[in-house]
């Protein structure tokens, strides 16, 4: 898709019910498009979507071997319930590997590292195979996710970003998972209302910001995987479509 196509059809889809976005992408990239989920609750809500639409939409999920047990739970309760496949992403190096190249515990040290090489790296490797990805996001969970669209082109990774969720709010998740009963991590109820790696994940207080508890310790709100760049400093041209 060129620039003008991916801005027509932003600008189409916005405010466009999940499932309608998900269609179209589902059509528009057949066999070339992945949804990398987390196992957050809006992760749940459009695995929940794809399943009860049967698109042909390839799930996959980075396991960095540092993920709860209540999140591995998780992947299989949703596998069972849907009668799906999670593929497993997995980075180029095992915990035990990278702890020998890097020291132990380098999400205690050099967190962005870490990420880069459990995460970002894994996911950049991945959506070679693609030529659009789905993402969970909103716009109001971060300053940095502010200003996400519903379709956009991913100057990070070279290809096509949907989000179908953009401009859901907390409330309106809720409502889904309760309307729908879908299943969720069992730590939310815990004061755990975002979830990643288990060694850089705490609780959060009543009143904090729901992603309070993530990398609590360092200047530090992202792994890496949603960060925007300005369009003069992008390095990768999105694949033809």
């Amino acid at each position: 898709m060129t620039p003008a196509d991916i801005a027509a059809a932003a600008t189409e889809l916005e405010g466009a019910p999940a499932e309608t976005v998900l269609r179209w992408a589902a059509q528009r990239f057949p066999g070339r498009i992945g949804f990398a989920t987390a196992f957050g609750p809006e992760g749940c809500v459009i695995v929940d979507a794809v399943a009860r639409e049967g698109l042909a939409i390839d799930i996959f999920t980075l396991d960095t071997g540092l993920l709860f047990p209540e999140t591995i739970e998780l992947w299989e309760t949703l596998e069972r319930r849907y009668g799906l496949t999670i593929r497993a992403v997995r980075p180029a190096q095992s915990v035990a590997e990278q702890a020998a190249q890097y020291g132990r515990a380098l999400w205690e040290r050099l967190p962005d590292r870490c990420c880069e090489l459990r995460k970002v790296e894994p996911l950049r490797r991945e959506l070679s195979r693609f030529h659009a990805w789905i993402s969970s996001i909103r716009r109001d969970q971060t300053r940095e996710r502010a200003a996400a669209r519903t379709l956009e082109r991913d100057a990070k990774f070279g290809l096509v970003k949907v989000s179908p969720l953009a401009r859901w709010t907390s409330e309106a998740i809720r409502e889904r998972i309760g309307e729908r009963g879908i299943p969720v991590n069992a730590l939310h109820s815990r004061g755990y209302p975002s979830i990643g790696c288990e060694p850089c994940t705490t609780r959060v207080a009543a009143g904090e910001n729901p992603r309070a508890g993530r990398w609590r310790t360092f200047e530090k709100t992202e792994c890496g995987l949603h960060a925007r760049i300005p369009l003069g400093e992008a390095a990768v041209t999105p694949k033809e479509t």
